[in-house]
């Protein structure tokens, strides 16, 4: 252990971290998603908003807790990750209960929002918008249909536009999620891995009694 390594290293810098970036826009995005799309009064908005809200605190929580325990920061890290676990589980519902589509993985409108890496909810209410207007162009695996002769409105199609918004919202929080879950992912075993490498709070202080008694 290098002798110029501090008792307790430097900490924090959450809002450094793209997890938290990440993480932090899927909170917002789901606050104006139920604000529009989930009554209030019931238990599903409250829930989803709290899920949304846990990923982001448990991450800075664990961020903070790094410079005295590892060990704690792995578990908050953990929390983050299932809570935006259990996020992604009411947006499916949410999909499946109104017989609304869940896109495919490949669905080039969920890479377009991904490549455009939106750091705001403005930013994906502009891909939202982007979005609306290519609604039911898109065949069963996402690639745009084309057809030589126009079809006529009927009032079938009404219901299925008027829920072109929270059809894109939804499943572009789906697509935020998947990518804030794969970088929480990357940072659990980062962390891990320093774990078993480094040690944590209680090595670094052992190590530096032992050199003051032998000092």
């Amino acid at each position: 252990m290098p002798d110029t390594e501090a008792l307790i290293p430097k900490h924090g810098g959450y809002r450094k971290l793209k997890s938290f970036q990440v993480a932090q826009l899927v909170y917002d995005m789901t606050a104006a998603f139920c604000d529009l799309h989930v009554d209030r009064r019931s238990r599903t908005h409250d829930q989803m908003v709290q899920a949304a809200r846990s990923g982001v605190q448990n991450i800075a929580e664990g961020s903070q807790a790094s410079g005295t325990s590892k060990k704690m920061e792995m578990k908050l890290t953990n929390v983050a990750r299932a809570s935006l676990e259990e996020l992604r589980l009411d947006y499916e519902d949410f999909l499946r209960q109104r017989g609304v589509p869940l896109w495919d993985w490949n669905d080039p409108r969920r890479a377009e929002l991904i490549a455009r890496r939106p750091g705001s909810v403005d930013d994906v209410l502009q891909w939202v918008r982007r979005a609306e207007k290519s609604h039911g162009q898109h065949g069963p695996d996402g690639h745009q249909e084309k057809s030589d002769t126009p079809s006529m409105p009927s009032t079938s199609s009404i219901p299925a536009r008027a829920g072109s918004h929270a059809e894109v919202m939804a499943n572009g929080a789906l697509a935020l999620i998947t990518v804030a879950t794969s970088l929480l992912d990357r940072q659990l075993a980062a962390q891990a891995a320093a774990f078993e490498r480094d040690g944590g709070f209680t090595e670094r202080l052992y190590g530096r009694r032992n050199k003051g008694r032998r000092g």
